[in-house]
């Protein structure tokens, strides 16, 4: 295994970095196409969200693949490697494993044990699937990761420990408004959403469960608003009063609103100070503003504008640092130091196959020819015969092949052993390109069947 990851998270950046360092996803499809291009790396896929952006290849130069993954993401984020690279974490092989493990369970996020992460690594994966950039390694890697962090949101509290990012900030604000629950401070509220993603379909789901008395979501495809508050509005879902307005309607509808959550992918800002301040003016209540969005949605100067209150990502971060651990993080802890290990063995013990099948499809070429022989040397045996005794060799010969083969897949799954593929490979001369082409089998047929379950 020679899995590695280069990027930059909330943990290891600040957000004006990690703002502008921000991959939409036609950038992130030509960051993987030029990673493939590059001469290191064999299979790759990225995980960007608002707050990380990491880069996993399969590379077989560390050094090399180090130095083109920082160059790769300092090109395609638009921020100069020589700014970027004080900033940016590099992991390899167990500890890349062990990083991604801890992001699936929630441990590396700004909101300890927020289960949001797990949709985006599962979009991870199918980007780098239907981009062709995901191998068998990185498939492995990330269906795993996924069963990891399910595991610990079934089998521990982690859950308790914090929340989804949409309720971390509501939290923020309703506190900063000397209302400690989001239920009592929300309820009979007009909520604005700005956005028809997955975190906006969260926030506007939040805010109705939460007793706002009406919520309006706000998109640049009007079809998917529409949706959207169809599905708040059915008697199914909240049942709040939900409705749909174009993108150019968000001036009025701010005028109206108590509070407005936005998260869109726009690369500039959404709402300006300017029309933050011509929204609030005149009015008595004060406006909440939760802006989600990585870069950021809502201008920062809003904060400074009276009886309005912003959250966003920035303060987020600096508000999450301080946020309480729950015990069940040391026993998530535990499974993901458990699942890194199972992961690896399996992965060594994987190497191995091709090479143990290679010599059993060598032996058996053995057996075949020195059965032909036999038959050219003796034709008088009849079929009764000739079966026998080519029953008997194959016995043989698997009983010979068992011990060996079984304890070296034992070995190999052990720290270490990966050189024992190679000792099969020279002790009993196989053909590299044998053990090649049952390796290229092998992976398509794992293509195939990871394709199917993502």
């Amino acid at each position: 295994m020679s899995l590695l990851v280069v990027g930059l998270s909330h943990r290891s950046a600040p957000v004006s970095i990690l703002e502008r360092a921000a991959l939409p996803q036609d950038t992130q499809i030509k960051l993987l196409q030029d990673t493939l291009a590059a001469e290191p790396a064999a299979e790759a896929t990225a995980l960007a969200t608002c707050n990380r952006i990491e880069l996993y290849a399969d590379v077989d130069k560390f050094h090399a693949g180090v130095a083109e993954l920082s160059t790769l993401l300092a090109q395609h984020s638009g921020v100069g490697l020589d700014e970027l690279t004080p900033y940016l974490y590099v992991h390899y092989e167990d500890r890349a494993v062990h990083h991604l493990f801890s992001v699936a369970c929630g441990l590396d996020s700004m909101v300890v044990g927020e289960g949001q992460i797990l949709g985006q690594i599962k979009d991870a994966l199918a980007l780098g699937q239907d981009q062709h950039t995901a191998g068998r390694l990185l498939n492995d890697l990330f269906q795993q990761a996924l069963r990891v962090g399910k595991r610990a949101h079934s089998e521990t509290g982690i859950d308790r420990a914090g929340q989804s990012l949409v309720t971390f900030g509501l939290e923020q604000i309703a506190g900063g408004e000397g209302e400690a629950d989001v239920d009592t401070w929300a309820k009979g509220k007009r909520a604005l959403v700005i956005g028809a993603g997955s975190m906006s379909s969260l926030a506007a789901a939040t805010l109705a469960r939460s007793g706002v008395s009406e919520v309006v979501i706000a998109n640049r495809t009007l079809a998917r608003a529409e949706r959207l508050a169809q599905i708040l509005s059915e008697p199914g879902g909240t049942g709040v009063a939900a409705r749909a307005v174009e993108m150019v309607a968000v001036g009025d509808e701010l005028t109206r609103a108590d509070v407005v959550v936005s998260c869109t992918g726009a690369t500039g800002l959404v709402l300006t100070a300017e029309a933050v301040e011509t929204a609030v003016q005149g009015r008595r209540t004060p406006l909440a503003l939760l802006d989600l969005a990585m870069p950021r949605d809502i201008d920062a100067a809003a904060h400074r504008i009276p009886g309005v209150r912003l959250v966003d990502i920035e303060s987020l971060a600096e508000a999450s640092a301080d946020a309480p651990m729950a015990a069940d993080v040391d026993q998530v802890r535990g499974i993901v130091s458990d699942e890194v290990a199972a992961f690896g063995a399996a992965q060594r013990a994987a190497h191995i196959t091709p090479t143990v099948v290679a010599l059993r499809t060598m032996a058996a070429d053995v057996v075949a020819n020195e059965v032909a022989r036999l038959e050219g040397r003796l034709p008088d045996l009849d079929d009764k015969q000739r079966a026998e005794i080519t029953q008997t060799v194959r016995r043989v010969v698997d009983k010979l092949l068992h011990a060996p083969t079984v304890r070296v897949k034992q070995l190999a799954s052990e720290p270490g052993g990966a050189g024992y593929a190679d000792a099969l490979r020279t002790l009993f001369d196989l053909d590299p390109e044998t053990v090649a082409s049952v390796s290229r089998a092998d992976l398509n047929d794992a293509d195939v069947k990871n394709r199917g379950r993502v």
